[in-house]
């Protein structure tokens, strides 16, 4: 048994395994992208002005009286559609009671025993091509709570603060959560996983376009529930829940830490306290939050301002031919369009990049130049940068035409690709187009054939011995000429028309 500091004892991962069955159960917490709150009329946008985007129904004051967003509702239903779940044909909300600075009105308007989607399932592959189906126990409405700031520590938590604020903006934010069933069998590659999960989800979420999922600020976070029981047992261990897991790596690891947890107190004899946690992304560690509640102890009953939603079968049947090709099959057919092989697609997919090599092929790029112009250098600077391809090439202002352009200069003789690579980095250097940079750094091919063909003469002069190996049939000594030429030509020499010429002149074309 080891231990990490700041951190509880744990055990190494393959050992907690090789002794205990993890079951992990995953609630993930989406904010819709409706343009007002689940409630009220309140604007939604994200980074106002703390306290800005308020209002006396989502304060929660006397007298107040909500009203269901029924934008929220139909993207409720989208979202169990395309997780295979059953939609209600009748739901009400229900008030879960408890305090807590961040609520304003002391209870949450959630659903309770009548969610909007439930028994549905999603089917995630592996890296390795192997597919796992999460069962999805349902997905119901809620609205987000506000959010504290805890002042005057040195971590942010509301351990060692001198004093603490609340943003309300986000209170009364639309909410879907999706939990799933306890997840078994899943061994060692339960926090493979859960990455895997959440980010299909994401994915379908955003092919949905009903939550822009951007886990950093928020709009999608994950709950992870994890026990452990002795192999060969049936009944479920106590569980732990770690709190607003908001990075698909994050996900993973929290599984991972939480495992060898589980398994340290339970191999020292010890008991599992069924709490929430915290995750700690600088330390990779969780650490104790509050005993975590029952539902009985949330008194759960009907909320008695709100109407039951009731949507028809003619209303869900309208919104499920709304749904968009599925994630998954998209790339598929992408992938087969583009002829990429799995590997190269998976780089793609990995990278971000799928939407943006779709759109520069539909500009007139070929999918290998897409693929390797957006997957090289900028995707270099935008993981340095801490961004993803799409937004840093944006904010660049270099998109699909730049590839194109750069393409062209490529495909009409003027560049090899060691210069177009020259002229990309300016691109990216904000230097201009790649027409304009390569005309400022003076990059192209020599054209004319008589000035390439004495560079030639002058190195096969100067390297006989190699030359004599040419004429002899070793044409595979014909690469240490070509290098020759193309530094005689300070790189401006066409690769393919010095190879061409050198072997003319060797007796050997």
């Amino acid at each position: 048994m080891t231990t990490r500091t700041h951190a509880e004892a744990t055990v190494p991962f393959e050992d907690a395994i090789a002794a205990y069955d993890p079951v992990m159960g995953l609630e993930v917490h989406v904010e819709l992208n409706t343009a007002t709150k689940m409630f009220c009329g309140c604007p939604t946008g994200f980074g106002a002005e703390p306290n800005t985007q308020v209002c006396p129904v989502c304060l929660g004051l006397p007298g107040a009286l909500p009203v269901v967003n029924e934008k929220a509702v139909e993207s409720a239903i989208r979202i169990g559609l395309v997780l295979n779940c059953e939609i209600a044909s009748w739901c009400r909300f229900a008030r879960k009671n408890y305090f807590y600075p961040d609520m304003p009105k002391n209870f949450q308007t959630s659903q309770y025993d009548e969610p909007i989607a439930f028994d549905g399932f999603l089917d995630v592959e592996l890296d390795d091509g192997t597919v796992y189906r999460v069962e999805i126990e349902r997905a119901h409405m809620e609205e987000d709570t506000g959010k504290s700031l805890h002042v005057g520590g040195s971590t942010g938590r509301i351990h060692g603060a001198t004093h603490s604020l609340v943003d309300y903006n986000r209170a009364g934010i639309p909410l879907i959560e999706i939990v799933t069933k306890p997840m078994t069998g899943a061994g060692e590659r339960a926090p493979e996983i859960a990455r895997a999960y959440v980010a299909t989800l994401r994915d379908l979420l955003k092919a949905l376009e009903v939550s822009d999922v951007r886990m950093e600020q928020g709009s999608m976070r994950c709950d992870v529930n994890l026990s452990l029981m002795p192999r060969g047992a049936e009944v479920f261990g106590t569980r732990s829940e770690t709190k607003n897991v908001n990075s698909l790596r994050s996900v993973e690891r929290a599984v991972r830490y939480e495992v060898g947890r589980h398994a340290a107190v339970l191999s020292a004899g010890g008991t599992v306290v069924q709490e929430t946690r915290h995750w700690h992304e600088d330390t990779g560690v969780t650490t104790s939050g509050r005993i975590k509640s029952d539902a009985d102890d949330y008194r759960y009953f009907p909320e008695p301002d709100l109407v039951p939603v009731a949507p028809s079968r003619e209303t869900v049947d309208a919104l499920r031919g709304t749904l968009p090709e599925p994630p998954a099959a998209r790339r598929k057919r992408l992938q087969a369009t583009w002829g990429f092989a799995d590997l190269e697609m998976r780089d793609v997919v990995n990278a971000g990049l799928v939407d943006l090599v779709e759109e520069t092929v539909a500009a007139g790029a070929s999918p290998a130049a897409a693929r390797k112009w957006w997957s090289g250098e900028v995707a270099r600077q935008a993981n340095a940068a801490g961004q993803d391809v799409p937004t840093y090439a944006a904010a660049l202002g270099v998109g699909p035409a730049s590839v194109v352009e750069l393409e062209g200069l490529v495909t009409s003789g003027r560049l090899n690709d060691s210069m177009a690579r020259q002229a990309w980095e300016g691109v990216l250097a904000g230097e201009g187009t790649p027409t304009e940079v390569a005309d400022a750094r003076g990059l192209a091919l020599v054209q004319d054939t008589g000035a390439l063909e004495a560079a030639v003469d002058a190195v096969i002069a100067a390297n006989p011995d190699v030359a004599a190996k040419i004429r002899d049939g070793k044409v595979a000594a014909v690469g240490a000429l070509i290098g020759q030429v193309m530094r005689e030509t300070k790189g401006q020499a066409d690769a393919g028309t010095a190879r061409a010429i050198i072997l003319e002149r060797l007796g050997q074309s």
